[in-house]
């Protein structure tokens, strides 16, 4: 088997248990309380993460409402910024190759008032993989833009996001 072969192989292998450890409940709340407390207490979940995509939840409650009884646009922020990073993160996870990942901007819009349980959902999981790919091949930092929309219970987007990651071989 070639050895580009057999490093495919290991990051696939190493996606799937990222993604298995974000969906199992207990690891991944370990995982918020070790690197993201405010996130945890905030109530995000993993709703689904695949290699292709990945949606993130995040309750309307009384510490994520802002004075305007809706939810506190710094918690929505959260939650669509973790829609995009988790897939960034599993494509990392454990590589041969350190790749750091840094957010170098991020872009907001939000549209109607987020009450209940939003949904951020966002589907760039290509993007992250072909991005790390290349900076690892090249040696030269890489960034992705990734769209992640925010909808309520019915459907109806509230918030969209544009959030730009940047990669960098260590």
């Amino acid at each position: 088997m070639s050895p580009l072969r057999t490093t495919q192989n290991k990051m696939a292998s190493n996606l799937q248990k990222f993604i298995d450890i974000m969906k199992h409940p207990v690891k991944f709340r370990m995982f918020l309380f070790t690197k993201l407390p405010v996130a945890l207490f905030s109530g995000l979940r993993v709703e689904d993460l695949n290699a292709k995509r990945c949606m993130i939840s995040v309750p309307y409650k009384w510490f994520n409402k802002n004075p305007f009884r809706s939810t506190y646009f710094a918690t929505l922020s959260m939650a669509g910024e973790m829609s995009t990073g988790a897939l960034g993160m599993a494509y990392l996870y454990k590589l041969p190759s350190p790749v750091s990942l840094l957010v170098v901007s991020i872009e907001g819009k939000f549209l109607k008032k987020a009450l209940g349980r939003t949904y951020f959902t966002c589907e760039d999981g290509l993007l992250f993989a072909t991005a790390i790919d290349e900076t690892i091949k090249t040696g030269e930092a890489r960034t992705v833009q990734a769209l992640t929309t925010g909808r309520n219970q019915e459907g109806i987007m509230v918030a969209e996001f544009r959030v730009t990651w940047s990669f960098k071989r260590r």
